[in-house]
């Protein structure tokens, strides 16, 4: 085994030669493996009911797996393991290549891919890769089935340039973009296995510019869920009921006056907010002094009504990073009993439904969240209407909890730095993802003494889970380099 000291920092001959390995990876494996990967419809649970019929997930894990294991790494073990009724994980093992390393690095990653949205470029499609200049694009690549791909490659770089690694497990699942509902039972299953976890790679997050290593300090939870409200058994003629029967859009919008103010877009209920650390706050003023108006500009903004762009909630980059990060947002992600444009007529329609998405501050909690908005959207209707808000889970599982990062540890965050000098030249970056990850909740609880990276590909215009998303190769190969120098120096 490698004796080389954790702590003695990685010279530069060696990032470069970590950085040239993982380049050729890139190149000649793990892209292909992408495009193939990209081209399965491989949707999560929520959105394929009917996964187990379709195969999808089956595919991707498998091909995944088969790939794992073909790389020559020493001791390598690969193992897809399944439990009733439950979407599969991969799971595979390295052995140390370091006297005295004692603790587990835990590599985590998803191949469960949302569905396919509208509005596509024409010459892309969610299942059709296409690599160009650089940015390789199609559903799930970035988000983030690519993950699997650059930890197995990092550990195999480390191993080519002989530097010394603890234990590597890898962890990869495929209900993530359903709130990860499988992961818990999973995690219990294979706790003994995963040993004891010093450090967790998380590669599903994003970046705030593709110029250095960002690491994500907070993740939103999040309740999202439907909203139904009904007056009639069947449509009936606009003239003849309007005026007396109430329409169920208006009453909707009452229900949802309840819960933001549609003048600002402030939550309401006092609940849904929490206290902003102030180390957050600071570092996200560190971040916007870096990023400046791209916090903002970075969006595709349709044109408005002086022909300029329409207009940011506000144009103080600090202020727009604390919002997407640390306070509670609402989206309207979906409507049913709207008919389409064409096919509209002068009916008052029998019922309206909105697909709600409640994005929550990292320290409020996702299930007391869900159960406070049910309660607000249900009680005391107007008219008497049929409300019902259901919110999404499985297993009762409603509403996933954020998470706020422990602090670093001081070699952990020294190894970081030198990563992001190392391969961007530049020092590393902090910021807060208006995503949800449930899994790092779960992990920090399993796991309490365990460090985190969690970081990502998903930087300016990536668009995960829209139209043209895409994943950002160099920035990719440049993470996966650091993850590597990471993993060396972990003690």
């Amino acid at each position: 085994m490698n004796a080389r000291d954790p702590l003695q920092p990685i010279e530069p001959d060696e990032a470069g030669a970590l950085g040239a390995f993982v380049a050729r990876a890139w190149d000649e494996r793990i892209v292909p493996a992408l495009k193939d990967y990209i081209a399965v419809p491989a949707k999560s649970p929520m959105f394929d009911p009917d996964w187990v019929a379709h195969g999808h997930l089956e595919r991707v894990v498998r091909d995944a797996a088969s790939w794992v294991e073909s790389r020559p790494v020493a001791g390598l073990v690969v193992e897809v393991v399944r439990l009733p009724g439950r979407t599969p994980v991969i799971v595979f093992e390295v052995p140390a290549t370091r006297a005295g390393s004692g603790d587990t690095v835990l590599l985590y990653g998803h191949l469960d891919k949302q569905p396919e949205f509208a509005g596509w470029r024409r010459d892309l499609g969610p299942w059709t890769p296409k690599l160009d200049d650089g940015l390789l694009y199609g559903r799930g690549g970035a988000d983030d089935g690519y993950a699997v791909y650059a930890a197995v490659s990092a550990i195999e770089a480390l191993d080519a340039q002989g530097l010394g690694r603890p234990r590597c497990v890898g962890l990869i699942e495929t209900s993530e973009e359903s709130g990860s509902p499988d992961l818990p039972a999973y995690l219990d299953v294979l706790r003994e296995r995963l040993g004891r976890v010093g450090l967790v790679v998380c590669l599903d997050s994003g970046a705030g510019n593709y110029d250095q290593l960002w690491l994500t300090t907070s993740l939103r939870g999040m309740v999202s869920g439907v909203l139904k409200v009904e007056v009639l058994a069947e449509g009936v003629h606009s003239g003849d009921a309007s005026g007396v029967v109430p329409s169920s859009f208006r009453i909707l919008r009452q229900l949802l006056d309840r819960l933001e103010d549609s003048r600002t877009g402030t939550l309401l209920p006092g609940s849904f907010h929490c206290e902003i650390p102030a180390a957050r706050v600071e570092q996200a003023r560190a971040a916007a002094a870096v990023l400046g108006t791209e916090v903002y500009q970075r969006f595709p903004w349709a044109c408005g009504a002086d022909g300029g762009p329409v207009l940011p909630t506000t144009t103080d980059p600090a202020q727009a990073l604390l919002n997407r990060t640390w306070r509670p947002t609402l989206s309207v992600t979906g409507a049913e009993g709207l008919p389409a444009l064409g096919d509209s007529g002068n009916v008052l329609r029998p019922y309206t439904a909105f697909k709600l998405s409640l994005r929550l501050p990292p320290l409020v909690d996702g299930r007391e969240a869900a159960t406070t908005l049910k309660a607000l959207l249900e009680d005391n209707a107007p008219y008497n209407a049929k409300v019902t808000f259901e919110p999404d889970g499985r297993a009762g599982q409603y509403g996933a909890t954020g998470w706020n990062a422990p602090d670093l540890a001081p070699w952990l965050e020294s190894a970081l730095d030198a990563a992001s000098r190392a391969h961007w030249g530049a020092p590393l970056g902090y910021i807060g993802q208006g995503g949800t990850i449930p899994l790092m909740n779960m992990l920090q609880r399993g796991f309490p003494r365990a460090q985190m990276m969690v970081c990502g590909v998903l930087g300016p215009k990536s668009n995960a889970h829209g139209p043209n998303e895409f994943l950002h190769v160099p920035y990719a190969k440049r993470l996966t380099a650091a993850v590597a120098q990471v993993i060396a120096a972990c003690p």
